[in-house]
């Protein structure tokens, strides 16, 4: 299974819808160069909703550290939603939990990145 990527605009905020697995491959390299492109056009506020997300490996995880930092470096902000267990796990035992913003719900997310 691939992954791809719905960009919606709300309110100011950019969100992103991820379905399936985030996981190395060239459907992963095309979400990647639309999650640039939208950071590169000036999005500084990111929500990326992983609640249709089965499952992310290794290059999906340096695709959201890479989207983290880009938006860090620029003033902007990234938060996560719909964090699926599995999912989550990975996040802690690589500490990125740490440094990314996860919320249960896309509406605590957007009303935390419209503060």
């Amino acid at each position: 299974m691939s992954v791809t990527a719905t960009i919606e605009q709300n309110d100011g905020c950019a969100v992103v819808v991820f379905t399936g697995r985030i996981t190395l491959g060239s459907s992963l390299s095309l979400v990647d160069s639309q999650v640039r492109s939208l950071i590169s056009n000036g999005a500084r506020k990111v929500l990326f909703d992983l609640s249709e997300v089965e499952s992310v490996d290794s290059a999906g995880l340096g695709m959201l550290i890479y989207a983290y930092g880009s938006l860090a470096s620029k003033g902007g902000t990234l938060r996560l939603c719909g964090v699926a267990p599995r999912v989550q796990s990975l996040l802690e035992l690589t500490k990125m939990h740490t440094l990314l913003s996860i919320d249960a719900t896309r509406e605590e997310s957007l009303a935390a990145l419209k503060a």
